[in-house]
């Protein structure tokens, strides 16, 4: 003859079943919180991952930017220049022209990338003669993940006057410019995180305070 459990030990079992399936539904959460595409998504890329992405950055021929001067194109191309372009796409850029040399004259400046490493290249009054190049830096140095699971190219130059540097230097600090800032400079950008200045002075480029 079976004695059956008193009331309150029947209650007692249905607490502890609860709570065991409470526990189990819990532990099945966060495995599936920590499993989900999106937490994937959040871990860093492989070194193939970076090595693909160094691969895929959009370089472009020296013909796409007709503004250069004939003779500026043809060195870009015997040198095997592509000019690369930065992730957020847009129209063709990483060809700028200032006065950088000289506030008398038109110069040229473009992001050469040759085997997968760029750097500046200066062409002083649209001349193939005289040609300076600065930084030059493995293109992979600047790729950061811009999305999850995408990488971006993130290199881009542009044309800077005097009042941008002062007041770079004034909020940011960093090597002191010339007392005379009488051209424009070439801020060499990280994009979306830091720059430099490059300006020509006393014959030579010094690497002033840009963005931060």
């Amino acid at each position: 003859m079976q004695i059956p459990f008193p009331r309150r030990f029947r209650i007692s079992r249905a607490v502890i079943r609860s709570a065991r399936a409470n526990r189990s539904a819990l532990l099945c959460g966060l495995i599936a919180v920590a499993t989900t595409p999106q937490s994937l998504e959040t871990q860093s890329p492989s070194p193939e991952e970076w090595s693909r992405a160094d691969l895929a950055i959009v370089r472009l021929p020296p013909s796409t930017f007709t503004d250069l001067p004939a003779k500026v194109q043809a060195e870009l191309q015997q040198r095997g220049c592509t000019v690369p372009q930065t992730f957020g796409g847009g129209r063709p850029h990483n060809v700028i022209s200032g006065r950088f040399t000289t506030s008398e004259q038109l110069d040229f400046a473009v992001l050469c990338s040759v085997n997968r490493s760029s750097s500046i290249l200066v062409f002083r009054g649209g001349s193939a003669r005289e040609v300076a190049e600065i930084a030059p830096i493995p293109d992979a140095g600047y790729l950061q993940v811009v999305n999850p699971g995408e990488i971006g190219f993130s290199r881009a130059i542009s044309t800077v006057d005097a009042e941008y540097i002062r007041e770079h230097h004034e909020q940011y600090g960093g090597p002191e410019p010339p007392s005379v800032l009488d051209h424009d400079g070439i801020d060499d950008a990280f994009a979306e995180k830091a720059s430099v200045v490059w300006y020509w002075h006393d014959g030579r480029w010094l690497r002033l305070t840009g963005s931060d």
